[in-house]
């Protein structure tokens, strides 16, 4: 699902949320917007649509995602700590305003958190190494059939099908 289509599906008082955010920090827009666009392109290249599932690439999806915006923001405010929390916001302001199912959304914020922590030991190495990366771990990924199980798998990324 390309990112617009995405938008045009939310509810008035959901893009309400969304535009707060962003009119907030204006100049983080459209960093945020590039890292959206490539991670999809990414994806997409990598998975083809199967990453719009609840699965392994929808894992790295999330956490490539996050790791891309902290890149992108990075330019714009020069501090690691504001770009991954104007990442956190953006992630977990996506989760509430889509309302995915609860396992669904306790993954997603998982694997967006594993993104953003993955972020920081990632500094100094190439997008591509940061995709191959992910992506071993994206192989590597547990299910999980229940909320409690995301939180006991910290350090790896979660998928539930």
């Amino acid at each position: 699902m390309n990112i617009w289509k995405r938008v045009t599906q939310l509810s008035i008082g959901q893009l309400f949320k969304l535009s707060l955010l962003f009119l907030s920090h204006p100049l983080l827009i459209v960093p945020t917007l590039k890292a959206t666009k490539k991670t999809m392109q990414i994806c997409d290249e990598l998975y083809g649509k199967t990453h719009h599932k609840s699965n392994k690439a929808n894992a790295f999806r999330h956490a490539l995602w996050n790791v891309l915006i902290c890149r992108n923001a990075l330019s714009v405010t020069k501090n690691k700590q504001k770009s991954v929390f104007w990442a956190q916001k953006v992630g977990d302001l996506y989760e509430k305003v889509t309302q995915n199912e609860q396992l669904d959304e306790a993954m997603d914020l998982h694997n967006n958190s594993f993104g953003r922590l993955y972020f920081f030991n990632t500094l100094d190495f190439s997008e591509e190494k940061i995709i191959g990366l992910i992506k071993n771990e994206s192989n590597q990924a547990v299910q999980i059939h229940t909320i409690n199980e995301s939180a006991s798998s910290k350090n790896r990324l979660v998928y539930i099908n």
